[in-house]
C-alpha cells in the first residue's frame, strides 16, 4: 500500500496561500503632532517564513565582515509552522472515490481514448501557524493588526489548486484563534525595544493521495449459471459501445460527449447452440448521442 510515490505539493500550496494573505499591509508614519493630515512616510511591510528569535538574533547581532552593518528594518512580520493535527469533525468515508474528467490542454485530455482521473477522498488535517509581528514603536504595530483582525470572523477562505494534473480548487479555510502580545521593554538605554504581536491561525487544508488515469469502459462481459432442472446451463453476458459515425469509429475511440453511439447486448449459452431455448438474442440500444455510458 505504502511506497507508491506522489507529492502534490498541498503543504507547500497552504503555507504559500496563507502568506500571500499578509503580503500587501502598508503601514504610513504622520507627524508627531498630527498637523499634516498626509503621510511622511509609506512603508511596505515585508513578510518572510521562519521564527521570530532568528530576527530577534539579528537585530542585536554585531556587524562583522561577513554581516552587513546595518541591522534590518521593523516593522517586520513572520510566520511559521507549529504544528499539524488530524480534523476528525472534517472526515469523510475513507472508501469512497472522486471522479475527475481530465481538463482541456491535459495530456490524458488531447489523448484519443477518453479516460477519466480516480481518486480517494481527501484526508482533512489542520496547520497549526504561529504569525508575529514585530515593531519598534506601538503605532506600527496597532496599524499592522487592525489591518489584519477585520478580516477574520474567526475565519477567511483562500482557493487554492491542490492536484495540479486535475485543477482542482479546493478552498482553505484560515481561522484566528487567538492573539498575544510581549513588550520587551526591561533593559538599558542602549538596547532596542521590540514589540511583538503573535497571532495563532489553524489552515484547514487537504491531503489527497494518488491519483489514477481510469480509461472509460467499453466493453463488459459476465458469466453466470442458470438453476434450470429441465436444462442448466452457463450464460453469457456481454455489452459493448458501438460507433454510429460514417466511417465508424474504432470502439476505443468514441467520444460519448459529441458522437454519436449506441450499445449492443449479447447472451450465449456457452456450452449450446441452442441459443434460442432461452430466448437469447441480441439487442442494441437506441440510436442517441447522449446514451450513458458503459
Amino acid at each position: 500500500m505504502l511506497g507508491r510515490y506522489h507529492y502534490h505539493q498541498i503543504f507547500r500550496k497552504s503555507i504559500i496561500a496563507f502568506g500571500t494573505v499578509f503580503n500587501n499591509l502598508v503601514i504610513k508614519r504622520k507627524s508627531p503632532d498630527r498637523s499634516n493630515p498626509e503621510a511622511l512616510e509609506s512603508y511596505k511591510v515585508p513578510v518572510m517564513y521562519g521564527p521570530y528569535q532568528k530576527f530577534l538574533a539579528m537585530i542585536a547581532g554585531e556587524p562583522t565582515p561577513e554581516r552587513a552593518g546595518t541591522q534590518i528594518s521593523l516593522p517586520r512580520i513572520s510566520f511559521e509552522i507549529k504544528g499539524l493535527n488530524y480534523d476528525v469533525g472534517r472526515k469523510l468515508t475513507p472508501t469512497q472515490f472522486t471522479r475527475t474528467i481530465p481538463p482541456a490542454g491535459s495530456p490524458a485530455e488531447e489523448s484519443k481514448q477518453p479516460a477519466q482521473y480516480a481518486q480517494f477522498v481527501p484526508v482533512p488535517y489542520n496547520l497549526e501557524v504561529e504569525l508575529n509581528i514585530l515593531s519598534k514603536n506601538q503605532d506600527d504595530g496597532l496599524q499592522i493588526l487592525e489591518q489584519i483582525l477585520p478580516h477574520f470572523h474567526p475565519s477567511l477562505n483562500v482557493s487554492i489548486v491542490v492536484i495540479d494534473e486535475t485543477r482542482e480548487e479546493r478552498d482553505i479555510a484560515i481561522v484566528l484563534n487567538g492573539v498575544g502580545y510581549q513588550d520587551d521593554y526591561e533593559g538599558d538605554y542602549t538596547t532596542r525595544r521590540t514589540l511583538i504581536w503573535t497571532l495563532n491561525f489553524t489552515v484547514k487544508t487537504y491531503l489527497f493521495g494518488p491519483l489514477d488515469l481510469q480509461k472509460d469502459i467499453r466493453k463488459v462481459k459476465i458469466d453466470y449459471r442458470s438453476d434450470i432442472v429441465r436444462r442448466p446451463a452457463e450464460i453469457r453476458y456481454s455489452a459493448e459501445v458501438k460507433s454510429l459515425e460514417e466511417p465508424p469509429v474504432p470502439r476505443d475511440e468514441v467520444n460519448p460527449a459529441n458522437e454519436a453511439w449506441t450499445y449492443v447486448e449479447t447472451f450465449q449459452d456457452i456450452y449450446s447452440d441452442d441459443n434460442a431455448f432461452f430466448g437469447m438474442v441480441q439487442n442494441e440500444g437506441q440510436n442517441i448521442m447522449d446514451q450513458q455510458d458503459l
